[in-house]
């Protein structure tokens, strides 16, 4: 199994490097949709880091919708799918290795954006390692939940638009906790609540997710 998972992972990953463009579509649009709030609003920086918690997860969550839809799509149109389906390995372990390969290709850079971003907001060096944090734990949760609404929609005339619509609500925890835990962070009422149901959420995605993927995918592919 954990063959597999390498060689999935590591084939996503290597086709990803052919089309820098979707991981670079992806960063600019994060990079873009958080660096306009601060021309926007102005030098205000006390309103800079009161919305700088929600802006940074709004973005993330709008970014990591943007390469949702061709999750499995392109697998399904070259028949790499199916066989995906009678591999003797179980069907969560693989779509876990595209699911961590996404979250490289898409999460991962925000990630590694979002403390130099923060500076822009005025944000502490705490309220950015806690912002650090909530997103290394958050947009995995994203990747994961998002799987399934990839899943479902496959092969759909407008696809994308069904995933956001089916992803975006049940993402609204993840927003909120991971928002909040930098907003506690910021206000000086402490971060660690948001920071354990964060953690309990991922840990649940990851439980659950794949599985739940697996089926859809079986169904789609039927």
């Amino acid at each position: 199994m954990f063959e597999a998972f390498r060689a999935i992972l590591m084939r996503d990953l290597t086709l990803a490097l052919r089309r820098r463009s979707d991981i670079f579509t992806t960063l600019f649009f994060f990079v873009i949709v958080v660096s306009l709030f601060p021309l926007g609003i102005g030098p205000e920086l006390e309103i800079l880091r009161m919305i700088a918690p929600g802006v940074f997860w709004v973005a993330a969550l709008l970014a990591s919708m943007l390469a949702l839809e061709r999750l499995f799509s392109i697998d399904f149109d070259d028949g790499a799918l199916e066989q995906m389906l009678l591999a003797p390995q179980p069907m969560f372990i693989l779509v876990l290795g595209k699911v961590l390969a996404h979250w490289l290709i898409t999460g991962l850079p925000l990630v590694v954006m979002a403390p130099l971003l923060g500076v822009q907001y005025d944000l502490s060096t705490t309220a950015l390692s806690v912002l650090l944090v909530t997103l290394l734990m958050g947009t995995p949760a994203l990747s994961l939940i998002g799987a399934i609404g990839a899943a479902l929609t496959l092969g759909l005339r407008g696809g994308g638009i069904m995933v956001s619509l089916l992803v975006l609500p049940l993402c609204i925890p993840v927003l909120i906790f991971g928002a909040g835990a930098v907003e506690a962070s910021v206000s000086g009422l402490g971060e660690a609540g948001h920071l354990y149901m964060l953690a309990a959420i991922l840990v649940l995605s990851v439980l659950f997710a794949p599985l739940a993927t697996s089926a859809a995918l079986r169904i789609s592919a039927e």
